[in-house]
């Protein structure tokens, strides 16, 4: 296992009622998508604010990232609703 920064932003912290926290990852969470799904089972806050987990989108160190890509060796991960411009 290995230890990840996680930070929410928008609606996706205010459903889960925080905006960061360091998790423990296990070795069966490899890709954005996985943490998401391994995150939607650590209680009711996180499977609210991640339910449509295809519309979060997911940064590596800052940088935006498909749901199949490899954590690989990230240490901050962020999760965010899409965004919107005007």
């Amino acid at each position: 296992m290995r230890t990840v920064d996680l930070v929410y932003f928008s609606w996706v912290r205010e459903r889960i009622g925080r905006g960061e926290d360091r998790i423990e990852l296990p070795e069966t969470v490899k890709t954005a998508g996985d943490l998401i799904r391994h995150l939607k089972g650590l209680g009711d806050d996180y499977a609210s604010a991640l339910e449509h987990e295809n519309v979060i989108r997911v940064a590596f160190d800052q940088e935006h990232v498909d749901h199949d890509e490899p954590i690989g060796g990230a240490r901050e991960i962020a999760l965010f609703p899409p965004m919107t411009g005007g």
